[in-house]
């Protein structure tokens, strides 16, 4: 016997946070029963629908795409915009980890995998994220030691593992800086920026884990190789 919200997920259906409001909306029923609980659990005999459709096993897929600018990181747009699914040729019905802002480039991860989905996600297995940021102006020397040590964000302290600063031209006025992070708070980089008087003119996660653009051109993808994703499983082995 299972949880409910975690047999959801683990069928490629949804996220299990997703999974845990469909059931507290009242849109899952167990052998016709409505079922709002969370914590219910079933069985693999059991007949589970959601939203009148019958649950089934799907195969596992995952795919790694070099997002483009003016994307939209969500499995559909109520105003019909290109979304990352749209970038996928799949029959599956997959959506993406996390999030990249619209004019945000670079990795992301696309699948129907519920479970790996949370252990990404989740902020205590602090999983590593790289990112290029240009900013406004050229950043100052004490910034570049408070990012370091850590800047507030909405009461929340933020510290980078890594910072570099790739580039500085005081002629033109920017920066160019390299930030890995291990949040995945909306905007996190941005805010962080934001915080200490700079603004990101442009931003690209270059790496997510151990995964690289190495490879992608903008827009293309690629299918995760079975070695990839039993590493990307052992985040919530390590930590």
């Amino acid at each position: 016997m299972e949880r409910l919200q975690k047999v959801i997920a683990a069928s490629g259906y949804t996220s299990r946070r997703k999974a845990e409001e469909l059931i507290l909306s009242g849109k899952v029923y167990v052998n016709g029963e409505k079922v709002t609980t969370l914590g219910t659990k079933v069985s693999g005999n059991d007949d589970i629908v959601i939203d009148g459709v019958h649950l089934g096993k799907e195969e596992l897929v995952y795919y790694l795409l070099n997002k483009p600018r003016g994307v939209i990181s969500s499995a559909k747009d109520e105003h019909d915009r290109t979304t990352v699914t749209d970038l996928i040729n799949t029959s599956s019905r997959i959506y993406p980890i996390g999030r990249l802002d619209y004019d945000t480039t670079g990795l992301i991860i696309l699948t129907n995998d519920g479970e790996l989905t949370n252990i990404l996600s989740h902020p205590s297995n602090h999983v590593p994220k790289k990112y290029i940021a240009k900013l406004n102006k050229a950043i100052k020397i004490e910034d570049i030691h408070k990012l370091k040590d850590g800047v507030m964000v909405d009461n929340v302290k933020c510290t980078p593992t890594r910072v570099k600063v790739k580039k500085t031209d005081l002629e033109k006025d920017y920066s160019i800086v390299e930030i890995t992070i291990v949040e995945g708070r909306n905007h996190i980089v941005k805010n962080v920026f934001k915080e200490l008087g700079y603004l990101v003119d442009k931003l690209s996660r270059v790496e997510y884990a151990f995964l690289s653009t190495d490879g992608l051109k903008s827009g293309e993808y690629r299918p995760l190789t079975i070695k990839e994703v039993k590493k990307l499983y052992d985040y919530k082995i390590k930590n």
